[in-house]
C-alpha cells in the first residue's frame, strides 16, 4: 500500500515538473500565427524554437526575427512562403513575439 501512493506522489509531481517545463506560445502567437507554427514543432512553418536555435548567439536576433516576421518569405527553412505581417499581426505584436521567440531555449 505504501508504495503505491510513493508511487502515485511521484507520478503527480513528474506530471507537474512536466507542465512547467513545456513553453506555451503568447496568445498573439497563438491568434496571428498558430496556424502555421508550433513552438516545439514544425508545421506548415518552422518550429520557433529551430527558428531560436538558428539565431543563437546572434546580438541582433530579435531585430533579424522581427524583419522576417514583417517581410515574409521562406529565408531558407524549404516551406510554404509567409505572408508578410503573417494573419495581419501589428508592429507591437511582431516586437512581442520576436522578443518570445528569440529567447526560446
Amino acid at each position: 500500500m505504501k508504495s503505491i501512493i510513493v508511487s502515485m506522489a511521484v507520478a503527480a509531481g513528474l506530471m507537474v515538473a512536466g507542465s512547467a517545463m513545456a513553453v506555451d506560445m503568447p496568445a498573439v502567437g497563438k491568434a496571428k500565427c498558430g496556424a502555421c507554427h508550433k513552438v516545439d514543432a514544425k508545421l506548415v512553418g518552422p518550429a520557433w524554437q529551430d527558428v531560436a536555435k538558428k539565431y543563437a548567439g546572434d546580438k541582433d536576433a530579435e531585430s533579424k526575427i522581427a524583419a522576417s516576421i514583417t517581410k515574409g518569405g521562406q529565408f531558407g527553412w524549404k516551406f510554404g512562403t509567409m505572408p508578410p505581417k503573417g494573419m495581419g499581426a501589428s508592429d507591437a505584436d511582431i516586437k512581442e513575439l520576436a522578443h518570445f521567440i528569440a529567447g526560446l531555449k
